[in-house]
């Protein structure tokens, strides 16, 4: 059975109450994470099975965790954490490669649920997510891609979140050019020509906590 979980949230407290209830359901927890950049790299080391992602976490979200993921650890599937349920957000993960999808408004049932499921290779989708979703993903009509790359809604969350264009290339590793580029290219995309705008852009699309 594939039972080797890593849990990824930048709470101490829930990701040791995740571990505590998911150890009891017969799973092993090989790795905790505080980031989503601490779970690539820890996945990497343990290549483990399943990995929960909160979806809110510093440096890198779990929505862009997931996705390099797949490229990092094409054997591991990923769980979202999300408090969440609309369209956008869904379908986002769908595209992603996310196999569970959690609100956290739910139980903690539904994450062992959402554990036992992906474990056996099928999709969970938590019950409080609009069926409209639900539909969507059956019939695969999940809608056009994200406008920006993995890298970029990086970018544009460190700079919502206060950070300078140098912090940010030191945060993600690459030269001031780099991180530049990116700050300069997503503006275009998004058509946005100010910091203000940006964080009203990241709120929206809930790459930050609200």
């Amino acid at each position: 059975m594939f039972n080797r979980v890593l849990i990824a949230d930048d709470h101490a407290l829930v990701r040791e109450g995740i571990g505590i209830l998911i150890a009891r359901a017969g799973f092993s927890v090989v790795a905790e994470a505080s980031n989503g950049q601490e779970a690539l790299s820890l996945a990497s080391d343990h290549r483990p099975d399943m990995a929960v992602l909160d979806m809110n976490m510093p440096l890198m979200n779990g929505l862009d965790t997931a996705v390099e993921l797949r490229r990092l650890s094409p054997s591991t599937r990923s769980i979202l954490l999300s408090r969440h349920g609309d369209g956008e957000c869904v379908r986002a993960a769908m595209r992603a490669g996310v196999k569970g999808y959690v609100l956290k408004s739910q139980s903690v049932v539904e994450l062992l649920q959402a554990l036992s499921e992906v474990a056996n290779g099928s999709f969970y989708l938590s019950p409080g997510v609009s069926g409209v979703i639900v539909d969507a993903v059956r019939t695969n009509a999940l809608g056009a891609d994200h406008p920006l790359t993995g890298r970029e809604r990086q970018v544009l969350k460190l700079i919502a979140e206060g950070y300078s264009t140098k912090e940010c290339a030191a945060i993600l590793g690459v030269s001031f050019k780099t991180a530049d580029s990116h700050r300069t290219r997503l503006m275009r995309k998004l058509s946005i020509h100010g910091t203000a705008g940006l964080v009203r852009y990241a709120v929206r699309h809930h790459l930050l906590e609200v």
